[in-house]
């Protein structure tokens, strides 16, 4: 090898030293930003042509090169974090997030197509509800639907901002008052006319249901009770909201009972259509009236109960004249609530929090994988996009494709080693300052060949 090809081997070293600087003084300066990768340095020598005068063609080293690698799937330190909307990943997803690309327009964002993948969770909320991460980029999930809260299929950015609370599924009807024949109740107060009792579903649509209430016979052991056949039907069968009372399949079903009161005016017993007791029928047992719904708009079935009152006791449903009060049906579902703000879960449910203390389904976090995540592409503000080499993402729930699992309030640190950098740093030093020792010796033999013909 001449002294010019030493010349430029050292040249290549100090290059190469230099990119492992340029490396750790990245990692060292980064080693407090949330999510960051910390970069490795790797070098390959390169190789002359093969020549003639060595042993079988020996190759000589001729150089070296340097590679900067970015481990993506290290998993950082997972820290605690006052920030209540912050989410840290234990395995090995990535958030999807968008970068917008104009300003907002009556509390709307426009956003590019691109997308792009950070492990950066530590989210806030901005003036127009979207989440957003520290460095800028927008959090992309499912959000839930505002009347019904079935999460959507279609990935969008996450905005929410003063939702609306949704009633929540009717699980019991509670009756109380002096009971009329012929009368179907509720009864409106003020008018005396028959309402329906609205009740609601798992998807908080508002259907309608109605209790008639119609004397048959007098009680077969001539206590001097009554008996009354109750028809529950549904108040309301419009076409979304056609509603099937009762185990049949059509939709004008309706689930007919059997009440026996006894001569003071107290609950005496419930049967069904088929006259089998419900209950067990002894007194301080509750007297109840199981009713099976089901809906032609999607809603999963739904069972409620009419709790009429106790067994022997006229303080619920009643045919005492002296608690001749007129009847009403309370829901146990709750209508309002106001909003007070958003949590996150470990699923990636992101849940609106109410006045009432219920919390309900606005949104839903997706995470993507990556078949090699290392060959993603690295841009500003610790994020990533999908190359040739990484594949495309597949996104989906939290925990699925092997993305891990969230954590939250918390966020994942700088995956940087001062201890290590700081070794390596000295290293890196020592071999740049090395590499400039054989330019300065080339340089004098140089010269010393020079001065040869003087």
């Amino acid at each position: 090898m001449s002294i010019f090809n030493s010349l430029t081997t050292a040249v290549a070293g100090i290059n190469a030293q230099s990119t492992a600087f340029t490396n750790l003084s990245n990692n060292i300066a980064n080693s407090q930003t949330v999510g960051y990768k910390a970069s490795d340095t790797s070098f390959q020598d390169t190789v002359s042509n093969n020549l003639a005068s060595y042993a079988q063609g020996q190759a000589v080293s001729d150089g070296v090169s340097a590679y900067t690698t970015s481990q993506t799937q290290q998993q950082g330190t997972i820290t605690a974090s006052t920030n209540t909307l912050a989410l840290a990943i234990s395995g090995n997803g990535f958030f999807d997030v968008s970068q917008p690309s104009g300003q907002a327009t009556a509390g709307k964002e426009t956003f590019s197509n691109q997308q792009y993948f950070t492990r950066n969770g530590n989210f806030y909320q901005d003036k127009n509800g979207y989440l957003v991460n520290t460095s800028g980029y927008y959090l992309n999930g499912y959000m839930a639907d505002a009347k019904t809260g079935t999460l959507s299929n279609t990935l969008t950015q996450i905005q929410i901002s003063d939702v609306a609370f949704r009633p929540t599924e009717t699980t019991t009807l509670t009756m109380s008052g002096g009971i009329t024949s012929g009368q179907t109740y509720p009864v409106d107060a003020t008018t005396g006319a028959s309402t329906p009792q609205t009740i609601y579903d798992s998807t908080s649509q508002a259907h309608g249901l109605s209790v008639k209430w119609d004397s048959t016979t007098t009680s077969a052991d001539n206590t001097g009770g009554s008996t009354y056949t109750v028809t529950v039907a549904n108040a309301d069968p419009t076409t979304d909201k056609t509603m099937i009372v009762g185990s049949g399949s059509d939709s004008t079903s309706t689930s007919t009972y059997t009440v026996d009161f006894d001569s003071s005016g107290n609950l005496k017993d419930v049967k069904d259509s088929t006259g089998a007791l419900i209950g067990t029928g002894y007194t301080g047992s509750t007297a109840t009236l199981p009713i099976t719904l089901s809906y032609t708009n999607g809603a999963a079935s739904q069972s409620i109960d009419l709790d009429l009152g106790t067994i022997g006791s006229s303080s619920g449903t009643t045919t005492s004249v002296a608690n001749s009060t007129t009847p009403t049906i309370d829901s146990d579902s709750v209508t309002t609530g106001t909003y007070q703000g958003i949590s996150m879960e470990t699923d990636g449910s992101i849940m609106a929090t109410f006045s009432n203390g219920d919390t309900q389904l606005v949104g839903k976090v997706a995470l993507a994988s990556f078949v090699n995540p290392d060959g993603l592409m690295a841009v500003d503000g610790q994020a990533y996009q999908a190359t040739s080499a990484s594949g495309s993402a597949t996104i989906g729930a939290v925990g699925s494709n092997g993305t891990g699992v969230l954590k939250t309030s918390s966020t994942e640190s700088s995956t940087t080693d001062l201890t290590s950098d700081l070794s390596s740093l000295i290293v890196t030093q020592e071999a740049y300052t090395a590499n400039t020792k054989i330019v300065t010796t080339a340089d004098t033999l140089l010269q010393a060949t020079i001065s040869m013909i003087r």
